[in-house]
């Protein structure tokens, strides 16, 4: 998986923009929940998407709590952790958390 680190707040205009060209996924990941590691490592060993076909963005919310915020009232959905957003033309066409995240659910909602 070739995860691009979300680091900067810029990068949310840079993700709604790639979305309308390019499915675009967003993994909120606490690196102290034991949950959370558990849900990213299952998904990362389930995933068989191209990477030609999604851009795939990783978000380590402890440190960048502010960019996590800013997801939830760019996007208008409510924070979880942890956390998959799909964005499509610029808008979040699905998002699950916890025992939801599923790589097989995933790729049926990639247009």
């Amino acid at each position: 998986m070739n995860w691009i680190p979300l680091t900067d707040l810029g990068q949310l205009n840079e993700i709604a923009d790639t979305s309308f060209n390019k499915a675009t996924l967003i993994f909120k990941h606490s690196t102290r929940c034991s949950v959370s590691r558990m849900a990213l490592r299952q998904f990362e060993n389930e995933i068989d998407i191209n990477d030609d076909a999604i851009e795939t963005y990783f978000l380590d919310l402890l440190n960048y709590r502010t960019i996590s915020n800013e997801i939830a009232t760019k996007f208008n959905i409510e924070h979880q952790s942890p956390q998959l957003i799909l964005i499509q033309n610029g808008k979040v066409t699905y998002h699950v958390s916890h025992s939801d995240i599923s790589a097989s659910e995933l790729k049926i909602k990639v247009v």
